[in-house]
């Protein structure tokens, strides 16, 4: 995350007040669930029983393209649009929502849904907390 926050610190725009360090983490956080997610599916597309993960494998992708998105606009800090920042977050944090507890519904069987359902997780709660920061 260092070199989220430094890119923050350095760019002219800056935070535009919000808190650099909360932007950061919801920054990382959706990359790191867009990663996780997508490594989840084609984990999900292995194993033998795929015709039973179809709504997982559906959620992970849904979800890391939701994630990338978010952590993209986010990224950009010059001439943000509030209100779309704040509808993209919560959009996100319902994506990931989502995708914990369909990963959830198979981490007892598969250890790569138990991981990604964590991912999500963390990025639900850092989409919660900027939304925080944000209001």
């Amino acid at each position: 995350m260092s070199h989220v926050v430094s890119m923050i610190e350095t760019h002219p725009a800056g935070a535009q007040g919000v808190d650099k360090d909360t932007l950061a983490a919801c920054i990382a956080a959706c990359f790191e669930c867009a990663q996780t997610c997508t490594a989840c599916a084609d984990a999900c597309l292995s194993e033998e029983m795929v015709a039973d993960l179809a709504a997982c494998i559906r959620a992970d992708l849904d979800c890391a393209d939701i994630c990338i998105t978010t952590g993209n606009v986010l990224s950009r800090l010059t001439g943000t649009n509030p209100e779309v920042i704040r509808s993209l977050v919560e959009t996100c944090r319902t994506v990931c929502r989502a995708c914990a507890e369909e990963c959830e519904k198979h981490a007892q069987m598969h250890e790569h849904c138990r991981i990604c359902a964590e991912a999500c997780r963390r990025c639900e709660e850092a989409c919660a907390a900027l939304l925080k920061a944000l209001a």
